[in-house]
C-alpha cells in the first residue's frame, strides 16, 4: 500500500444534501498517505482496513506497472441482499487520468454483479475530480444513504 501515492491537489469538494450536491471551493488537498505510526490516513491503518475488508469476504483487485502497485480496489458482496459496497478504490497520482481506475471498477461490478447483487453502492471522498468519476459511471447520491455507509 506505501506505493500507492494517494496525494492530489483538491481545489472543491461537494457536501451532500440528501440526493443533492452542493460545491464548495477551498483547499482541501490530500497529502500522501504516512508511513509510520498508526493513523487514519497511515500505511498500516490502510492496510488493516484492508485486511478487515478482506476478512469479511471482499474481493480485492490491483492494477500493476512491472512489480509497481498502480492501483487497488475492493467490493464487498452482500453488503445488504443483492446489494454490494465498493469499499475501497485508489489509483496513484502518476497513474490517474488513464483508465486505471475504470478498469478496476469495472472489474469489481463484474464480480459483485456475477456473485449475485444487483447493485453496488460506493461511499467515496467527496472530491470533485472523485464524485465526477463515479457520477460518469451511473452512480448517484441517495436521499437517503444507508446507515452502515
Amino acid at each position: 500500500m506505501g506505493e500507492i501515492d494517494r496525494s492530489e491537489t483538491i481545489d472543491a469538494v461537494y457536501i451532500q444534501h440528501g440526493s443533492r450536491l452542493e460545491l464548495r471551493r477551498g483547499d482541501f488537498s490530500s497529502p500522501p498517505w504516512n508511513p509510520l505510526g498508526a493513523g487514519e490516513h497511515s500505511v498500516s491503518a490502510i492496510r488493516e482496513a484492508l485486511v478487515g475488508w478482506s476478512e469479511r469476504g471482499a474481493a480485492a483487485l490491483g492494477a500493476f506497472d512491472g512489480d509497481r502497485l498502480a492501483g487497488i480496489g475492493l467490493v464487498l458482496p452482500h453488503l445488504r441482499p443483492g446489494i454490494a459496497q465498493l469499499v475501497f478504490l485508489y489509483v496513484s497520482a502518476g497513474y490517474r487520468g488513464r483508465g486505471v481506475g475504470g478498469r478496476i471498477a469495472d472489474e469489481l461490478e463484474r464480480i459483485a454483479r456475477d456473485g449475485g447483487d444487483r447493485s453496488v453502492v460506493v461511499s467515496a471522498t467527496r472530491s470533485r475530480n472523485t464524485v465526477r468519476f463515479y457520477r460518469q459511471r451511473g452512480f448517484e447520491p441517495m436521499g437517503d444513504p444507508l446507515p452502515e455507509l
